[in-house]
């Protein structure tokens, strides 16, 4: 490997430095041409490149190479924020993928990097080289590190900044304690919301969110790009288990499931107060106060200009695709929308990307409505206010006009699953395999899901840009679980050995007035915990799988990993386990949180033939971690059904779960049990 791929990582290094100065554990500094230098620091350069260099552990040197058109990703100032919401933003990072795609070794990457990341927003250079490094072949096993260590302020409260730098010039780099986040600071317990704000606010939903996108980009000259996989379903799917998630959280602290956002010109009754502020931009995230009402955008400076109607326009043009089964082409044909690649197509054309097949006319619907609500503060500008949290990938979720807003989405989708022919017995049957029961093994009584707090650390040094250097520690409070295993009995009637594929869902038994949930209601608040599949001998089977496995979640360790902790190379044999996608849902929060008196459940599990569902494919060196919500990188969905089978559809025949079963499917009652306690990450009880 060369040092060059190696020397990538650095520019995450206090992304806001200039890459001129010290970067790593290793004080790396670049040497750049004098030419690479922006003006104001033309006359200093010898200087510059004296102080920073002299007691450098190790010198990069920069080539000089001839620079690409740079102009248009430069048209967004470097202390501004960046969205890629915004299309004009869309188009800068668009262009400037592009280039980092376009350099012809990781050499000149390295340069190009370089001269970028003194002149470009540091979120969008960061980025940029992410998706880049994610997708060129001769960056791979490339470990980004986490948004959160670079840009710690976009995922917490801005006091840690402010004793961070008290301890750094105080406390000896050895000697520093962890500074403790506080948890549920964005409101008191007035606010009825602030009782989800722990499944809102958490880092690594945020940060699952964020490397979701990071992975399926929306714009690159290189449609392969963007063009990935089932890209389409993924978004419908991905944020479908997400708004599902969130409503049974919802319901274990006594809410009502969330209302859609669908009246684009009522009032958004919510109010919500992030109080963060942007470390680059040197500005606090502007909140929105309850009773705000969206209005027509005229932001020139953002180079947005569009009316509400523009919105509604877009609403009915779905809604007559979905009610005819058909989308309009540019030159005037229509296509079917037909049960295979349907809400692939449609999921395409709500998160408007240049694989949509029909930009210009279905618009960008899910994009500009994040848009207008992260304006709805000051839609014209007077006010020189950027867009609020609901306008940033790394910080949407934390606002509850998030899920209203993708609620409203996913009822969209919904209206397409409606359209959709029931799956019959030949589909949902698996001839030969009775699942007799299923079970849950773990720490105290049987079939009970152990959750509480937990506090865990991480180190924002990489992305705090004073000094002195050294570790800055952060303690956060997150939710967690007790390890647990699934136990699924399987008799196999058949005289030869078959291959499975095993779908457990959970899902709550009663909604929010405390009523049993009938079936077309319960079958959408199905979270998936896993899949896989499983060799079923003739006569009885036992099946055991941990949870920790599941094809859901990411681990926690990966998710905040170190660096510095990587044993080997990036790529090597050595690095192997830590190397990783990073897309995934945090393992801490595969459980929702429960009730102190125990929350009712369901688990469900379906055994399907998998020669049905297999996807040949080599999956050597693949990241396949959290493949149900992610994809696997440069393969296919490692799955031919539709993504949520087989709750995606609507079965009129069964009013509940029970008229639903096959005798390949099975289920069991449990109960999830949340003890307000809080324990140590690492500590065993």
């Amino acid at each position: 490997m060369s040092d060059a791929k190696n020397n990538l990582l650095l520019f995450f290094d206090r992304p806001s430095e200039p890459c001129f100065m010290q970067k790593g554990e290793e004080k790396a500094v670049f040497e750049i041409p004098d030419n690479y230098y922006p003006e104001k620091y033309q006359r200093v350069s010898n200087a510059i490149s004296s102080r920073f260099g002299s007691d450098a552990g190790r010198m990069i040197p920069i080539r000089n190479i001839a620079l690409p058109n740079l102009d248009l990703p430069m048209e967004l100032p470097y202390n501004e924020q960046f969205s890629l919401f915004v299309p004009k933003h869309r188009q800068m990072a668009g262009k400037l993928i592009d280039i980092f795609m376009g350099m012809r070794d990781v050499e000149d990457l390295q340069s190009i990097c370089a001269y970028c990341q003194l002149r470009i927003n540091p979120y969008m250079f960061n980025y940029c080289l992410s998706v880049a490094i994610l997708h060129r072949s001769d960056t791979k096993g490339l470990q980004i590190p986490t948004f959160a260590v670079c840009f710690p302020d976009k995922f917490m409260d801005p006091k840690v900044f402010r004793k961070a730098r008290e301890v750094t010039s105080v406390v000896p780099t050895g000697a520093r304690m962890p500074i403790v986040i506080p948890s549920n600071y964005t409101a008191s317990d007035a606010e009825p919301e602030q009782r989800v704000a722990y499944f809102r606010e958490d880092i690594g939903t945020n940060l699952h969110h964020w490397h979701w996108h990071l992975v399926y980009p929306f714009d690159a000259a290189d449609r392969a790009l963007v063009n990935k996989d089932r890209r389409g379903e993924l978004f419908y799917y991905m944020h479908q288990q997400m708004i599902a998630r969130f409503n049974i959280e919802r319901f274990c602290n006594d809410l009502r499931k969330v209302e859609t956002y669908s009246d684009f010109r009522g009032p958004i009754k919510e109010g919500y107060f992030p109080k963060m502020d942007s470390q680059v931009a040197s500005r606090a995230w502007p909140p929105r106060f309850a009773g705000s009402f969206l209005r027509d955008l005229d932001r020139p400076i953002d180079q947005i200009r569009i009316d509400i109607s523009e919105l509604e326009i877009w609403r009915d043009r779905f809604l007559k695709a979905i009610e005819d089964m058909a989308v309009i082409l540019p030159n005037g044909r229509q296509m079917p929308l037909d049960e295979e690649t349907g809400i692939d197509v449609l999921g395409n054309l709500m998160e408007s990307s240049t694989i949509s097949v029909n930009r210009p006319y279905y618009g960008d619907l899910h994009n500009m409505g994040h848009v207008f609500i992260g304006y709805c503060h000051d839609p014209d500008h007077r006010h020189l206010e950027p867009f609020g949290v609901m306008g940033d990938l790394a910080t949407t979720m934390r606002d509850p006009l998030f899920f209203r807003w993708h609620g409203y989405i996913d009822s969209v989708f919904h209206l397409y699953k409606y359209k959709l022919t029931p799956y019959s017995d030949d589909r949902l049957i698996f001839p030969d395999i009775r699942v007799r029961s299923i079970s849950l093994d773990g720490k105290g009584a049987p079939n009970m899901l152990n959750t509480f707090w937990e506090q865990s650390t991480v180190d924002l040094a990489r992305g705090l840009d004073f000094s002195p250097r050294g570790s800055v520690l952060a303690r956060f409070t997150h939710l967690q679980h007790e390890d647990y295993s699934y136990v699924i009995e399987v008799n196999n009637t058949g005289r030869s050995s078959v291959m499975g594929m095993f779908r457990i869902f959970i899902a709550p038994t009663l909604d929010e007035n405390k009523r049993p949930l009938n079936f077309d209601e319960q079958r959408k608040l199905m979270i998936e915990l896993d899949k896989f599949s499983q060799g079923l001998k003739p006569g009885n089977n036992t099946v055991r799988r941990r949870s920790v496995d599941s094809s859901v979640t990411v681990p926690f360790e990966r998710t905040f990993s170190n660096q510095a902790d990587r044993p080997g190379n990036p790529g090597s044999p050595e690095s192997a386990e830590f190397d990783f996608c990073g897309c995934g849902w945090p393992q801490h929060m595969l459980i929702p949180k429960g009730t102190t008196e125990g929350y009712p459940m369901v688990l469900f599990v379906m055994v399907s033939n998998w020669n049905d569902d297999r996807v040949e494919q080599d999956l050597v060196g693949s990241c396949n971690d959290a493949a149900s919500y992610c994809g696997i990188r440069d393969r296919k969905y490692p799955d031919r059904r539709a993504m949520g089978f087989p709750f995606d559809r609507p079965a009129p025949a069964a009013t509940t779960l029970s008229d639903f079963l096959r005798p390949n499917m099975a289920v069991r009652d449990c109960i999830v049990r949340f003890t307000d306690r809080t324990r140590q990450r690492g500590q065993q009880e």
